[in-house]
């Protein structure tokens, strides 16, 4: 019987090029992520402070410097503000974006087992909160759709679609509800985000079991911290988190990891893991 693939993924968030904490953060951070077997870098948005192009080619030489495949998502701060140029940030928001890091905003990645889909929720009409386009969903729905049962399906974009009370009043995408319901409808298991600059995992139900669907279904939000930058916030204030995420056949597990200082890397913080079903 060939045994079921195991798959890490490394996700960082809000790496804020332009605000870094400390200048060995992000040496270090690299270093412990290509020292581990990572099968993919997922970045959930907010590469830069002010999209300036200084910046961009900061987190470009990051994301290169990375051994590994990487996903990416722009995030609001990565969107020209409206006072550098306001035409640029209503039509043409992704643009530098698109030119440094990527110009696919819909990414993919795929194993047998692993399907991640990275979903665009920065645009240039909205300012903190994000958007989420139907066309983007359509995709999503178009791409997890075709994947083998029993596919470990992940969800990546920079705002939140679920309002989470650990995590205080907070902004969520617009467009959310329908959403959460479509990644509901798709059977994804885990949503990878960032944006608010802490760390928290959580067990969410999205669809209440009823008659009509007596099993409901469930996912796990992972909201990244700040992973090298100044601006943390809350109980994660000047503190910087990422998260290891690995795929086991019957569960997964979340490892926060934050910068400690003094030594200089990163040390395990809070670990929790699900099992499959619970997702």
């Amino acid at each position: 019987m060939t045994p079921s693939p195991r798959y890490r993924l490394a996700h960082l968030s809000d790496v804020h090029f332009g605000k870094i904490a400390h200048p060995e953060v992000v040496e270090a951070l690299v270093e412990e992520v290509n020292a581990a077997e990572t099968d993919l870098v997922v970045v959930s948005g907010d590469l830069t402070q002010r999209a300036r192009t200084h910046q961009f080619k900061a987190a470009k030489a990051m994301l290169d410097a990375f051994e590994s495949p990487t996903l990416v998502v722009p995030g609001n701060h990565d969107v020209r503000a409206w006072w550098h140029n306001p035409i640029e940030r209503v039509f043409q928001s992704s643009s530098r974006f698109a030119r440094f890091i990527t110009d696919d905003l819909t990414p993919t990645f795929t194993r047998p087992g692993l399907a991640v889909f990275g979903l665009n929720s920065a645009h240039g009409l909205t300012i903190k909160g994000g958007k989420i386009r139907p066309r983007h969903l359509e995709a999503m729905q178009d791409f997890f759709g075709a994947q083998p049962a029993g596919t470990f399906r992940v969800l990546v974009l920079h705002h939140h679609l679920l309002r989470l009370q650990a995590l205080g009043d907070h902004d969520i995408a617009r467009g959310a509800k329908h959403a959460l319901r479509a990644a509901g409808a798709s059977g994804v298991d885990l949503i990878l985000c960032g944006h608010l600059h802490t760390s928290h995992v959580e067990h969410a139900e999205i669809v209440p079991p009823s008659e009509a669907d007596p099993a409901g279904h469930s996912l796990v939000i992972a909201s990244a911290g700040t992973a090298t930058s100044s601006r943390g916030r809350g109980q994660d204030r000047e503190v910087n988190f990422y998260n290891w995420i690995t795929v086991e056949a019957e569960r997964f597990i979340i490892e926060e990891r934050r910068f400690e200082r003094e030594e200089h890397a990163f040390a395990e913080a809070r670990t929790t893991a699900f099992h499959r079903a619970d997702g």
